[in-house]
């Protein structure tokens, strides 16, 4: 018995028909070749003839037989493989669903099984069948994938190998007879094996394998602990600060990936926790959108060690490469803070390449910073106003309790007046009160008396330390002003952003709630959004001017007009590709705003809601475009299915009725020309149902159905019904009540109806089952149902059966062009009623047409 899990290996292949069950089989040989104990547990051949070869002289474990829905299935049976206990298990189709009534739902988990049971396992799946890539295959293919596998179960895989077949090659064996049986063949070329999706879906295999493997690779480092970056692939790091150097370091980054194949770009900005880190939102925002057009990826980290994070980033992406912009600080700043972020990135690196970029913003012009600080007016009048009022004060009060020993106090009283005076109004009170206080202690208080004499150097570095605490203090105070600032301006910023996406997210149109909360947080009188002369989007404080935008000229007239000041006017462009694809450009649209003028900082925030604008009207437009090309897109989808229809089930009635008219011209006997003319009658009548249903179906589309409502008895109807079918007893059971009510319905729809409803029971029902046809009435209602015994069609396709141009399977091409059930539906809700379909109990499936009871005279008479 083995010991431990067993291994697994898949067979991933792109498309059905590539090989991977012979893949599988020949495998199995060759393990069994080696003296391994190999069995098939289940093989799909398909009725293949190469998959039934390759599986000659294994020793198969029989199927587990399973009644389904009146169907006879066979599934693997785990319990037989699990007593059976070979060393090596062939298992096909790891998607399989199980027929109900076993273990387990799904193949995969009998794998699972088998695998904790320590057998090995080799089994296959398609790339449609991964669950991650169901959506992405439904959209390349146009079929969705109702089987698949989870990821993690393939990832847990020892081994995943692809089993390649290029699509020219496929589609030759597919036309060949060798995937398909040949009733199939046409469709299948026509649908799913189309060349271009089987170029996709082998290029989403390989795209999934690659990264399969660079997943194993990451895993096998943490495991063995490698901290050293392995150049398998680039991967390609660049910093971004926000400022204008970030799109010169991302196409460079790019061009680095770009050198060899696969490498990767990922872009990454770091932000301080307390997001005091002065940064541009608005080049961040058009950073990240390159980046994303570039095919790289956007990450955002919070720390206040920018260069141990970004070091820490790249050995955990696995980094070749670090893109770094060149400081833009002055070399005198360089010079008293010391090294920079490169620098210091340099020095951490290790094995990773650092790349320092030079740009227009590197090395800043040789100044020192300027020296007007953040305080308002207000706190610097303040702390001159203190200097000038606590200095006298604090000089009267110490004039009173001077005595021989308290020089020491009286110095530290004086200091203790500059620091008070730094904080209250920062550098300017702070020197003016230590010149001030350095005098004052000077003339009261240091012999001689009464004069300002520095005699000892004690008492210059006395004045020049009061100099220095008050310009350290001060510059304290400034910093401190200048964070608290940008706090609030942070805090205002954060809750504005926030305030519009929780506008949109409840339901308001997000450009007129963009335009609103504009207003509102600049303290504007008017907001608006023009585009040609035209208001799109207004926002208006109470009393404001009406909503049209205002000539170039209009307000500088009404000022000197009235005398009154001219109101400020703001426009702003916004600029966004919101023209439709290929068609002429849009006019771009403006940002008006009226009221007072804002400030630097404003126009900042101002920048970042114009982005927002310019994306949102870029979205409207795409979804304009998107919605104006809907219609047309569903008109192609019937075009195409109508011609990929026509071509196929026209053209046999079509070519039958020729055949027979040639034929006539001919000297023939009269009974052969009898059955020409019969043949010839037959096709034509086919060829006049089929057109008569597509323009009938044109007709339900266009909503002109024209529909002659009247009391109908079902009796009345359903001899018609049968004979046009020609069915016997022994195919169909009415169970009819005695005292069924007249309901509304046109006759001849009605039968048409009945008849497609009924065809399709008949042929699907297994032989010796009987169709059975009953009604009833409930709550004003007649429901004729149509019960058969066959496969029935899941709950979750039951909607595709009504659209036209569609048979469920889509696979074979002798039942028609698929109109049946979409008239059928289009007929009964033309009469006022519906169609729907039910699960038959037992199994099967019940089509139920409920139509309104007639109303009598009495009923139409008597009041409401």
């Amino acid at each position: 018995m083995p010991v431990g899990r067993g291994a697994l290996r898949v067979l991933l292949g792109a498309a059905p028909g590539v090989g991977k069950t012979v893949a599988m089989l020949e495998e199995g040989r060759r393990l069994a070749d080696e003296g391994r104990d190999v069995v098939i547990a289940v093989v799909e051949s398909h009725g293949r003839a190469a998959t039934e070869a390759a599986a000659e002289g294994f020793e198969i474990v029989p199927r587990r037989g399973v009644e389904h829905r009146g169907l006879g299935l066979g599934e693997l049976d785990l319990e037989a493989v699990l007593a059976r206990a070979p060393e090596v298990a062939l298992v096909d189709e790891l998607a399989h669903t199980n027929a109900p009534g076993l273990a387990h739902e799904k193949r995969w988990r009998d794998v699972e099984a088998l695998r904790d049971a320590g057998i090995d396992v080799i089994s296959t799946v398609n790339i449609q069948h991964v669950e991650s890539l169901n959506d992405v295959v439904q959209q390349i293919t146009g079929v969705p994938q109702h089987e698949t596998v989870p990821d993690a179960v393939l990832r847990d895989a020892d081994q995943v190998e692809l089993i390649d077949l290029a699509p020219d090659a496929l589609r030759e064996r597919l036309a060949a007879g060798r995937v398909y049986p040949a009733a199939r063949v046409d469709a299948a070329l026509s649908n799913f094996f189309r060349l271009g999706n089987l170029t996709a879906l082998r290029e989403l295999a390989l795209l999934w394998l690659a990264d399969e493997v660079d997943s194993a690779l990451q895993r096998y480092r943490e495991a063995k602990g490698i901290g050293a970056a392995w150049e398998a692939r680039e991967r390609v790091v660049v910093a971004l600060t926000g400022g204008p150097e970030g799109e010169t370091l991302l196409r460079r980054g790019a061009r680095i990936a770009a050198r060899s194949a696969g490498g990767r770009l990922l872009a990454v900005h770091v932000s301080a926790p307390d997001g005091l880190r002065e940064r541009n939102p608005e080049a961040l925002a058009r950073q990240r959108s390159l980046v994303e057009s570039l095919g790289g990826s956007f990450h955002q980290l919070v720390d206040d060690d920018v260069p141990g994070a970004l070091v820490g980033f790249a050995r955990a992406s696995n980094a070749t490469q670090l893109v770094l912009g060149a400081s833009r600080r002055s070399r005198l700043a360089a010079l008293v803070t010391g090294p920079g972020i490169g620098a210091t990135v340099i020095r951490e690196s290790g094995d990773i390449d650092v790349h320092i970029v030079t740009h227009a913003a590197a090395g800043g012009r040789r100044r020192l910073p300027g020296t007007r600080g953040s305080l308002t007016v207000r706190r610097r009048v303040a702390g001159f106003a203190f200097a000038v009022v606590a200095g006298p004060l604090l000089t009267w009060l110490l004039s009173a309790v001077r005595s021989d020993e308290s020089i020491t106090t009286e110095v530290l009283a004086y200091q203790l007046l500059v620091v008070i005076a730094a904080l209250i109004g920062g550098l300017g009170p702070a020197l003016f009160s230590a010149v001030l206080s350095g005098l004052t202690l000077d003339y009261f208080f240091v012999a001689p008396l009464y004069s300002v004499t520095i005699a000892d150097p004690l008492h210059a570095l006395a004045l020049g330390l009061y100099v220095v605490i008050a310009v350290l203090v001060s510059l304290v105070v400034d910093r401190a002003a200048r964070r608290a600032r940008a706090a609030r301006r942070s805090a205002a910023e954060s809750e504005l952003l926030a305030t519009v996406a929780g506008s949109v997210l409840r339901g308001q149109d997000a450009l007129q709630a963009l335009v609103t909360v504009t207003r509102e947080a600049f303290g504007l009188s008017a907001v608006r959004l023009v585009r040609s002369g035209q208001v799109l989007y207004a926002d208006e404080s109470p009393g404001a001017t009406d909503a049209r935008p205002a000539p170039r000229d209009t307000a500088a007239e009404e000022a000197a007009r009235t005398g009154a000041a001219a109101e400020a006017v703001l426009r702003v462009p916004v600029s966004a590709a919101d023209s439709a694809p290929g068609g002429p450009p849009a006019d771009p649209a403006e940002l008006e705003l009226h009221g007072r003028p804002l400030s630097a900082a404003d126009r900042r925030l101002l920048a970042v809601i114009v982005a927002q604008l310019a994306a949102a009207l870029e979205h409207q437009g795409l979804a304009e475009t998107a919605s104006g090309l809907a219609p047309l897109a569903a008109a192609d989808r019937v075009r195409s299915a109508l011609l990929a229809a026509v071509g196929h089930d026209l053209r046999r009635p079509l070519a039958s009725a020729t055949a027979a008219v040639t034929g006539l011209r001919s000297e023939l006997p009269a009974a052969d020309r009898d059955e020409l003319l019969t043949t010839a009658e037959e096709s034509l009548a086919s060829l006049t149902r089929l057109l008569t249903d597509l323009l009938d179906v044109s007709r339900v589309e266009a909503g002109v159905l024209g529909v002659s409502l009247a009391p109908v008895e079902l009796a009345d109807v359903l001899p018609g019904v049968l004979d046009e079918l020609g069915a016997g007893p022994e195919q169909l059971e009415l169970e009819l009540p005695p005292a069924l009510p007249a309901f509304d319905a046109d006759p001849v729809l009605l039968e048409r109806v009945l008849v497609n409803l009924l065809s399709n029971a008949l042929r699907f029902s297994p032989a010796g089952e009987r169709v059975v046809v009953s009604a009833s009435a409930f709550a004003g209602r007649v429901e004729l149902r149509v019960v058969d015994r066959g496969p029935g069609i899941p709950a979750d396709r039951r909607s595709e059966v009504f659209v036209p141009f569609q048979r469920l399977g889509d696979l074979d091409n002798a039942t028609g062009l698929g109109l049946g059930l979409a008239l059928s539906k289009g007929f009964a809700e033309g009469m006022g009623g519906s169609l729907e379909a039910e699960d038959t109990p037992g199994g099967g499936l019940t089509m139920v047409v409920s139509l309104p009871v007639a109303r009598t005279d009495d009923a139409q008479e008597a009041p409401e």
